[in-house]
């Protein structure tokens, strides 16, 4: 079941007629030489920690290291609690407060899942944990779309860079939310060839996307960056399920990604000496500037 393209993917899918989620279960069985029910244990592991992270700072205001971020996600969850209209609709604002909740809670040292890197750590689980709540699709269902976010993460790996020092925050929340956008998809009854055109939407969205994290910090603009990940993911989800296809494959979006990252002048990688990182405020608050 190995596969290194997004065209192979889909052979396995179509050959045996499976979902790519069951396809990259069937991969780390072989890899690990496990059977089916450790596998599926081991991802039961990170869906339980994604959905306490999620969950963490929406009652309590959490104080991240750098001081920067902290009780974001308790105010949107104020907010979407209190009955006023929402600019977002019930799913994406429970989607982007979980999002911004679990950097709160990595920015302050909790327990998260690194997926697929931590400053973009909110975007799977703020998308999936919202769809469970308003779809009420059961955790096996969640965790199966788990493993379809690790294949393309995988892919995107493989063949390019989920670092945002390689390749800027493309790399990262733009990672996570084609992973993201991918999995809702198949949730939501799509098909391998509309996951991996949901996918392309996600990263070619997202395509240029710097990575300036201020004083070096994985905490702002990366937080609200999760909420748009997660916004971008279930849009480009829509997109796809609608039937509307990229003129683009999946695999020449990560390639292109992967181009435009490394044309990124280096103050705009994770230095911290460009975009947000170098504003005259972000360096008077870091204490940065003569």
């Amino acid at each position: 079941m190995e596969f290194k393209t997004g065209k192979v993917l889909l052979q396995l899918c179509k050959e045996n007629q499976i979902p790519i989620s069951e396809v990259m279960l069937l991969r780390e069985m072989e890899i690990s030489q496990t059977d089916r029910d450790t596998v599926f244990l081991r991802m039961e592991h990170s869906w339980n920690i994604m959905k306490a992270a999620a969950k963490d700072a929406l009652t309590r205001k959490l104080k991240s290291m750098g001081g920067l971020i902290g009780g974001e996600a308790l105010k949107l969850t104020q907010r979407r609690m209190s009955g006023d209209p929402s600019a977002c609709g019930g799913l994406m604002s429970k989607a982007i407060s979980y999002a911004m909740g679990v950097l709160e809670v990595n920015s302050s040292m909790g327990l998260i899942v690194a997926a697929p890197t931590a400053g973009a750590s909110g975007v799977i689980p703020g998308t999936f944990l919202a769809m469970q709540e308003e779809y009420g699709f059961s955790d096996k269902q969640m965790i199966m779309a788990l493993f379809h976010a690790g294949a393309i993460g995988y892919l995107i790996t493989y063949n390019a860079t989920i670092a945002g020092a390689e390749g800027g925050c493309q790399a990262e929340v733009g990672s996570a939310s084609a992973m993201a956008a991918s999995a809702v998809t198949e949730l939501l009854g799509g098909s391998p060839e509309s996951s991996l055109h949901a996918a392309t939407s996600a990263i070619s969205n997202l395509l240029g996307l710097v990575c300036d994290p201020i004083g070096g910090l994985v905490e702002a603009p990366c937080q609200q960056r999760n909420a748009i990940g997660v916004s971008n993911a279930l849009i480009s989800a829509e997109l796809a399920l609608s039937g509307i296809r990229n003129v683009v494959p999946f695999d020449e979006a990560v390639n292109v990604m992967y181009r435009v990252g490394k044309g990124l002048p280096g103050e705009l990688r994770e230095t911290a000496l460009g975009g947000m990182a170098a504003a005259p405020s972000a360096c008077a608050l870091c204490g940065l500037c003569n």
